[in-house]
């Protein structure tokens, strides 16, 4: 890996009272003379000035020193607290650049403490997981995986697959050993505690997904049948204009709500219908495209007037994928109660609503349903997770099914019972970087903050 001295501002953007210029590198020592006059004292607070080439006071303020390997990289550390002023800041780390120091690339200090040992490759994306979370619940779960929770998680997986694999590469080296390998070894037993375990993590990794993604869910439907009402009561906020003239909302708005900590991504759209207005058909356009992107499509009809021809039109254009819910509003003026239940139609099976979003009556009903859809339901220590995860686990749980439908063959063959319990241990090594392409690793660091 490079060892050459790297630098970057690690505040955010903008004006502050503190602002923050890490370096890490190799022999830092000399660096921190050239820049303050002063050898700085390990993990001890260092008031000084941070100087300029002619000597003179670029800004003052503390420098704090951490020597290699007890750093965040692993390498030596050192922190520049000054003033947070944009400009303060680009002329310090100007300084810094001038005295051999390059600019970081996104995310180049975490990879660097990943590639030297100091965490594992779950953890550093759990740094960016902690920076981005959008809810409480999120942030709770980046901790316990930037803390080696889901990593631990995963250890005691790959110790079960590696005592497995071991009882059964001494057996393919021993052949002349006559016994029955797989009752000897609890083979059977092995596995079951196995893909138990496997399920259980996949599981608290789904839900951790959730929480870092959320769902995205778009408001369809006619003209004036309540979609902005829907999203500002969703919301808790008059967030669009709500009037009774039609085609009022022209462009898509967007909210993001939280439910059990879940993120909801609301879409109010364009009333979809035709129209000879311009600027109307520019809006039922974009309407149609966040409709193309969505998880959960909401489907607005007037309680009173049901299901329309238009809203059939519409029902036929959406994608088959998309999960559906109809929505049938207005139901204090119909003179109908809130519930819930299923609905057939040609376009097919889908869960209906009936609710005001005017008055708020069924909206509890609304919320549970997209609940639902999600996925979600709680379940304690849950850690942040991504797709990448998800996938090695399913692939993990996939091998480990495999093998154990070697092993309940009437001739089991343990080669290939003992190949799929290694690419079982391969795939749920690609989560913490055991088994990682540098590819991979390039896509996921470029994604972070330039000062981490």
């Amino acid at each position: 890996m490079k060892s050459d001295t790297i630098a970057a501002i690690a505040t955010a953007p903008g004006r502050g009272g503190v602002g923050v210029i890490r370096i890490s590198g190799s022999k830092l020592l000399p660096f921190a003379l050239a820049l303050t006059g002063k050898t700085p004292k390990p993990r001890y607070a260092t008031l000084a000035d941070f100087k300029a080439a002619d000597g003179s006071a670029v800004d003052s303020g503390i420098l704090l020193f951490f020597p290699n390997p007890q750093s965040f990289t692993g390498e030596d550390v050192l922190e520049l607290q000054g003033h947070g002023g944009p400009v303060v800041m680009q002329m310090l780390l100007a300084r810094c650049l001038d005295l051999g120091a390059r600019l970081a690339e996104p995310g180049e200090f975490s990879r660097r403490a990943f590639l030297n040992g100091k965490m594992d490759l779950a953890q550093a994306e759990a740094v960016a997981d902690l920076i981005d979370a959008a809810t409480a619940s999120a942030a709770r779960s980046a901790v316990r995986s930037l803390q080696g929770e889901f990593s631990r998680a995963i250890g005691e997986l790959n110790e079960e697959l590696i005592n497995l694999r071991m009882l059964v590469e001494a057996t393919l080296d021993f052949p002349e050993e006559d016994i029955d390998f797989l009752k000897a070894a609890d083979a059977f037993g092995r596995l079951n505690r196995l893909q138990a375990k496997l399920a259980e993590i996949f599981d608290r990794a789904g839900q951790g997904k959730l929480l870092q993604s959320g769902l995205h869910v778009v408001l369809a439907g006619q003209p004036n049948v309540g979609k902005s009402s829907l999203l500002n009561r969703l919301a808790g906020d008059d967030l669009a204009i709500v009037t009774p003239i039609a085609g009022t909302t022209r462009d898509a708005l967007r909210s993001t709500i939280q439910i059990e900590g879940i993120p909801l991504h609301i879409i109010d759209t364009a009333g979809l219908r035709e129209t000879d207005d311009l600027v109307e058909k520019i809006g039922i356009a974009r309407s149609w495209q966040e409709i193309e992107r969505a998880d959960v499509v909401l489907l607005l009809a007037d309680a009173r007037a049901g299901i329309a021809d238009a809203d059939r039109e519409i029902l036929a254009r959406l994608p088959e994928r998309l999960q559906r819910i109809t929505v049938y509003n207005k139901i204090d003026l119909a003179g109908r109660a809130a519930e819930r239940h299923d609905e057939h139609d040609e376009h097919g099976d889908a869960i209906a609503i009936s609710l005001s979003a005017k008055a708020g009556i069924g909206i509890e009903l609304l919320r549970a349903e997209l609940l639902r859809i999600a996925g979600w339901h709680q379940t304690e220590d849950v850690f942040i997770a991504r797709e990448r995860h998800l996938r090695a686990l399913a692939l993990a749980q996939e091998r480990v099914a495999t093998a154990r439908a070697v092993a309940e063959s009437p001739y089991p063959a343990l080669e290939l019972f003992a190949e799929e319990l290694r690419l079982a241990q391969q795939a749920l090594g690609e989560i913490t970087g055991e088994f990682t392409a540098d590819d991979l690793l390039g896509v996921i660091f470029s994604r972070f903050c330039i000062g981490k």
